[in-house]
């Protein structure tokens, strides 16, 4: 019964791109032209920072951006770059309201964390301050994050982490700046300690830029007593210093 109604509804609102609205096999999915518009991550790649290598030179390998300035994380991953179709998924996500396109995102980044998800023992979004959240509604880490516990099983912990300090937009600024911005922003709640305390966890936001965020939160995660913090993002910003 479920499989003819699901028939009736596709003949009715025919599925199409998340991204373009092209007609498409199936729904929450994206059509082969945008699909093939993704600019995955895929190895080879530095095991901290999860950028791309242009040359293959054997497994393991630490780029010299984590080398001259570690992150506070241990390991990070994304997707696919922050540009073309994956930036327009990013931005109606976060600012069009459009919460329907986490499924697909979600989906995407379980795929990206397989080497992440077997390790964690909790999944934290990336949080939003009150201000903000009240504004836009909702955290799109936080829908993200969702889809990755129904995927993987892993125990959700929304409000583990808490974002205290309202912090200027981070665009436009430089990663010092970036850093300065984001000083005492994140606090885990007492409450949440427990849950927190020698656990892996898996922090998840939307993208990753010059990991200033991931790094502010995973110190606060870390100081409440988490044994590792990895990151879990659908895009992160490459460029050729990193």
């Amino acid at each position: 019964m479920r499989t003819s109604l699901r028939g009736v509804i596709d003949i009715v609102y025919p599925p199409s791109c998340i991204a373009c609205q092209a007609a498409t096999g199936q729904a929450q999915a994206l059509c082969s032209q945008c699909w093939g518009a993704l600019s995955f991550i895929e190895r080879p790649y530095c095991e901290r920072l999860g950028t791309p290598f242009a040359v293959d030179l054997g497994e393991g390998l630490i780029s010299p951006a984590a080398i001259a300035d570690p992150p506070v994380f241990a390991r990070a991953r994304a997707v696919c770059r922050f540009d073309g179709t994956a930036r327009e998924l990013v931005h109606r996500l976060k600012y069009g309201d459009r919460t329907d396109l986490a499924l697909a995102m979600g989906r995407m980044m379980a795929q990206a964390g397989r080497d992440l998800l077997p390790d964690a023992d909790l999944i934290v979004p990336v949080p939003l301050h009150r201000t903000r959240l009240w504004s836009r509604r909702f955290n799109q880490a936080g829908v993200l994050a969702q889809i990755l516990t129904r995927q993987s099983g892993v125990a959700l912990a929304p409000l583990a982490l808490s974002r205290i300090k309202r912090t200027r937009q981070q665009v436009g600024l430089t990663r010092a700046q970036r850093a300065d911005n984001l000083q005492g922003a994140f606090k885990v709640h007492p409450a949440a300690r427990p849950d927190v305390e020698g656990r892996r966890i898996l922090l998840v936001d939307d993208v990753l830029t010059t990991g200033s965020t991931a790094n502010a939160a995973a110190r606060a995660l870390l100081r409440a007593g988490a044994s590792a913090i990895d990151v879990l993002t659908f895009a992160r910003v490459v460029t050729d210093g990193s």
